[in-house]
């Protein structure tokens, strides 16, 4: 039964002729009712969507029919974790810029306003859809160890990782590498100029902005271990532990003459000069690795991407060092054959199925993945159908396949937490998707004196001690053991998906380990369960990483299908923690649509 409804209510004359008695005073009231119930039965009986119009009106469709509306906008768009910072990117966009204009302002704005994630001395990837050469470019500037780095510099006398040292020291920092690659993206594919596109950043830092809530509770939350570093104290936490109360002003002089340093001198005004010695010489004060020299050497490296195919979309996704385009393509394709669909989003048929898949490729990710610099990493091979093939007769029906009893596969009959992601589409058909960190929430914890920025704590993302797990509960192998001038392995993964050789859907999520199963679950809604971008971002999701043995699931799962899951012997634990962050925009019929994932305050679409 197909009711339209958007069009025009019902006629005076017809409602009349088919109830006439109600011609009374209160007519009004009757009609409104009326039509109140034609809408209602339509959205309880009509097969299809409910659209605010019809394509023939040539603007976008917005499905009334789900809960989560996305942001609209036809130029230009940026989909990000803080406002502020979206609208320096969108700026980018109004003066004439493209995506990769908007991706870089974004990017040094959030290392004011979002300082738990957003850095410039972190490091992350790139993934650009370039649309006049209809091709795609992919940025690693992923921190370094530095020259000094040995495989056990995390280790106890007693052979135990000394959690200290990988999480909370000057040796837990690699070589940062967030300037360079905002630099390198800039110069290769940009149209602005450095000067332009930092300078919203510096004007955040030197003027200040009110302190909104969700910064307010990011510091709160972090003051016991902010507090204990002199200096993070001193910038974030006014000297005396406390949070910036919201809506005050907050300003930050050291890091504005830092970002104007780089504005000036361009990479050399980061890797060379004065914030160079300031941050060797805090790393000499503390007993540190980087030298000047290890700065000086730093480079961001253009890589091929990981590409793949779920049914009729095309995936392009973050090769190594990163592990997330591998794994996504694993957990994609293990799924493929599946009637996903039939059996119901998120009913235990499907989740057993998706817990397995991501069980699989959590225990490759454990023995294969590294610097590709360093290591080589059999991409092809873990890719492959009929690698995938053989590797999907490991999972049984309803029934849960033990970690202990799930190795890694072998390739040898086969040829050949705290991070932060956003997406902008520009209207020259250009698309980003960035995503970057500086490891746990504020990194390190520490300040370097006279900078006014955090160091990164990405040396933990090594293997402190292969075969046992990091700060993420993440097992890793040989292959990502500490070495010098290596690049750490990365569960980050912006991805961009392309239907009918178009690009449709930018996405990528912070989270840690959990970054890998929160992108592939708001792929799969959209591609396999047809959902809106906001239906899909939105719906509750769970993760699984092989060891340990455990299915974290978000509130919203249902009790009974988690006892389902249970008697089919997965191990559930029953979270109140959140997984992912997912900010996307999707392509549609000349119309962007953005959404934030609301599972954090701050979020925010910027739209022109």
């Amino acid at each position: 039964m197909v009711i339209e409804v958007w069009g025009t209510l019902p006629k005076l004359d017809d409602v009349i002729a088919l109830h006439p008695t109600c011609c009374t005073e209160n007519f009004g009231d009757y009609f409104m009712r009326f039509a109140s119930l034609v809408i209602a039965v339509a959205m309880t009986f009509n097969a299809s969507p409910v659209f605010a119009q019809t394509e023939d009106q040539g603007g976008p469709l917005i499905d009334y029919g789900t809960r989560f509306i996305p942001a609209i906008s036809s130029r230009g768009m940026v989909s990000g974790p803080e406002r502020l910072a979206s609208e320096a990117g969108l700026d980018m966009l109004k003066r004439g810029g493209n995506a990769i204009d908007a991706a870089v302002a974004t990017g040094f704005a959030l290392a004011v306003t979002l300082p738990r994630a957003g850095n410039i001395a972190g490091g992350g990837f790139m993934l650009v859809h370039l649309a006049e050469s209809d091709e795609q470019v992919f940025i690693d500037y992923r921190e370094m160890a530095p020259a000094s780095a040995s495989r056990d510099m995390f280790l106890n006398e007693d052979g135990s990782v000394n959690k200290q040292m990988a999480y909370n020291s000057v040796n837990a920092a690699g070589i940062p590498g967030t300037v360079a690659g905002m630099i390198h993206a800039l110069e290769t594919y940009g149209s602005l100029d450095l000067k332009t596109v930092i300078q919203p950043a510096i004007d955040l830092a030197e003027n200040g902005f009110e302190v909104p809530a969700a910064l307010h509770l990011n510091l709160r939350s972090a003051s016991k271990r902010l507090s204990k570093n002199d200096e993070a104290n001193r910038v974030y936490l006014g000297g005396n532990g406390t949070a910036p109360a919201m809506g005050t002003v907050f300003k930050q002089p050291d890091l504005a003459e830092t970002l104007k340093r780089i504005r000036d001198k361009g990479g050399d005004g980061f890797y060379k000069g004065k914030t160079a010695e300031l941050i060797v010489a805090e790393m000499q004060r503390q007993g540190g690795l980087i030298t000047e020299a290890d700065l000086a050497s730093y480079r961001a490296i253009e890589r091929t991407p990981v590409r793949s195919t779920f049914r009729d979309y095309a995936i392009v996704s973050a090769p190594p060092p990163s592990s997330g385009g591998v794994h996504v393509s694993q957990i994609l394709k293990l799924l493929e054959p599946f009637p996903l669909k039939d059996l119901g989003h998120n009913s235990a048929g499907y989740l057993h199925l998706l817990i397995e898949a991501m069980k699989l490729a959590y225990a490759d990710r454990s023995e294969y993945l590294g610097d590709p610099d360093r290591t080589a990493i059999p991409v092809a091979q873990l890719t492959d159908e009929a690698y995938l093939d053989q590797r999907r007769t490991i999972i049984r029906d309803s029934v849960a396949t033990p970690s202990a009893d799930i190795r890694p596969g072998s390739l040898k009959d086969l040829e050949s937490t705290e991070t932060t992601h956003y997406s902008i589409v520009d209207q020259f058909g250009n698309v980003v998707s960035n995503t970057y960190t500086i490891n746990f929430s504020f990194g390190s914890g520490i300040v370097v004196p006279g900078t006014g920025m955090l160091l990164n704590n990405e040396m933990d993302d090594f293997a402190a001690k292969p075969g046992f797990p990091n700060g993420y509960g993440l097992v890793q192998g040989e292959a990502n053991a500490v070495a010098a001038g290596s690049r750490p392995l990365s569960s980050m993964t912006p991805t961009l998906v392309f239907k009918d050789g178009k690009p449709w859907i930018a996405a990528g999520s912070p989270g840690g380990s959990r970054i890998i199963t929160a992108v592939a679950q708001t792929l799969l809604n959209v591609m396999a369960f047809d959902m809106t971008l906001g239906m899909a971002t939105s719906a509750p999701r769970i993760h699984h990483q092989w060891m340990p043995d455990m299915a974290m699931v978000e509130p919203g799962i249902s009790p009974d299908t988690t006892n389902i899951l249970e008697a089919s012997k997965h191990k559930i634990l029953r979270s109140n923690s959140t997984i992912g962050r997912v900010n996307s925009v999707q392509i549609d019929d000349g119309w962007f649509y953005g959404y934030a994932d609301p599972r954090r305050p701050g979020g925010h679409v910027a739209v022109w």
